[in-house]
């Protein structure tokens, strides 16, 4: 048997690629969008990819099933658990499987089980994995999906507060316990193998360790540990993150597919400062990839600076709007990679993009925005009449603020627009400063002009101040 394990750190994603080497075949396990890592690995093992299974609709980036179904017509194999409202559509023509609790299908010598385990979603399934290869009768793992992680479960509120379905964090946060509880009946020894790690918003508590036992997680899983339903839910719907925006998206182009990477728009260069300058004053949206500390020191009016680093996939889902023409500004051999990124969660049209270097070099007159240390900025507030934005989640705001902040997070500012003062200077921080950055440059590209970022963010204040 061959198993590889692939992880997407923009996204926190874990897929998996399960391969019976007998029959030179091979499935991949949630697999993401950009499918090519997994072509090369098969090509190198030499594999026929022939099937994906798909654990549940997944809300935080676009599946590949459907790219791996056009390229090698392989199967679809897909829960049919759960309502009318979690069923997988527009399969017509597309090789599928539909899998209900028990159902057994082979790869090979592999046999895989399907086990329904509602909580995160209603048709949520995992799959446990018998390697018959050799005298094994019994599963060795299980392939958990968003159900159970390293450390913590799937969050059971992301329909009510992405995809907008009231009631529904309760109603999936009771499915949780008895799916647990069935889990927990699951032999020690079984390694268990989920779909996301830590920085994943499917959790508030995800552990960096890619992979775990029944056993280990029954005995350290916090989710694990309760005996009482009331207390259980009570304790699994506190704290949990801000659900992103783009959330809502993913859960409906999963169910009913989202066009294939080749059938995207061209991708066309933008060669000059002047093309760049028409397309900012007609509106479009233009994000600048550079890092916020070389961005604040000059940029081009107009743009919104969202640094390419493991967090640009998550805040783009947050800022973008995803039915407008988006530009870049990046440097070319960034721009696959971005590409990447941005279409593994559903971003397609992206219309340009300028070299920044060039762009940057040509243009005429740049903007700049503030930084300001804590000390700095502690001043300003007791002399000024300033406004002082925190723009971390909520939940940290919670766990400890400077005295009068006002909460806006960042993800949510582009819709709150109206809540920030645009007749006195307002500050922006966030725990380290980076978030904060990239507020800052979206309130500069919406107007607002008497706005300072603070360096080191509540962190900072809390070492120099408190």
């Amino acid at each position: 048997m061959l198993l590889r394990y692939f992880y997407d750190e923009k996204l926190a994603h874990a897929s998996y690629m399960v391969g019976c080497q007998k029959a030179g075949e091979a499935v991949i396990v949630d697999p993401m969008r950009n499918v090519e890592p997994y072509i090369e690995l098969a090509k190198k093992e030499n594999m026929k990819i022939v099937g994906s299974l798909e654990t549940h609709i997944h809300a935080d980036f676009v599946t590949g099933s459907r790219e791996l179904a056009d390229r090698f017509d392989a199967t679809m194999y897909i829960s049919d658990e759960g309502d009318e409202n979690w069923k997988y559509q527009n399969l017509e023509g597309i090789s599928h499987k539909l899998l209900k609790d028990g159902d057994q299908f082979k790869i090979g010598n592999l046999l895989f089980e399907t086990m329904h385990t509602p909580g995160h979603t209603p048709e949520s399934i995992s799959f446990l994995l018998t390697d018959r290869g050799g005298k094994a009768d019994k599963a060795m793992g299980i392939f958990t999906g968003d159900f159970v992680f390293v450390g913590d479960v799937g969050r059971p509120d992301l329909l009510e507060k992405a995809a907008g379905i009231a009631g529904t964090a309760d109603v999936g946060a009771k499915a949780m316990y008895k799916s647990i509880e069935r889990f927990k009946a699951l032999p020690d020894y079984l390694q268990v193998w989920p779909a996301h790690g830590a920085g994943s918003a499917c959790g508030k508590a995800l552990g960096a360790v890619p992979s775990s036992t029944v056993g280990y997680e029954k005995q350290f899983n916090w989710a694990m540990q309760y005996d009482n339903e009331a207390n259980f839910i009570k304790d699994l719907l506190d704290g949990q993150p801000e659900a992103p925006y783009y959330f809502a998206v993913m859960k409906s182009v999963n169910k009913i597919g989202i066009k294939l990477i080749k059938n995207l728009p061209e991708v066309k260069v933008i060669e000059s400062y002047k093309q760049l300058q028409t397309l900012i004053a007609e509106g479009n949206q233009v994000i600048d990839t550079r890092p916020s500390d070389v961005y604040a020191k000059g940029f081009i009016a107009g743009t919104v600076n969202i640094p390419f680093n493991n967090s640009f996939t998550n805040w783009s889902g947050w800022i973008v709007e995803y039915k407008e023409p988006l530009y870049l500004l990046a440097k070319p051999e960034q721009m696959k990679d971005i590409l990447i990124a941005l279409r593994s969660i559903g971003i397609d049209y992206v219309l340009g993009y300028a070299d920044v270097d060039s762009v940057m070099e040509q243009a005429e007159k740049l903007d700049s925005y503030e930084n300001v240390t804590p000390l700095e900025a502690k001043e300003i507030l007791e002399k000024e009449n300033a406004e002082l934005i925190d723009v971390r989640n909520l939940t940290e705001f919670n766990e400890g603020h400077i005295e009068g902040a006002k909460h806006i997070m960042v993800g949510t500012l582009k819709n709150r627009l109206s809540e920030v003062p645009a007749d006195k200077k307002v500050i922006l921080q966030c725990q380290a400063g980076a978030r904060s950055a990239i507020a800052i440059s979206l309130l500069k590209a919406k107007g607002f002009e008497n706005v300072v970022n603070m360096t080191g963010g509540y962190s900072q204040w809390v070492r120099d101040i408190q």
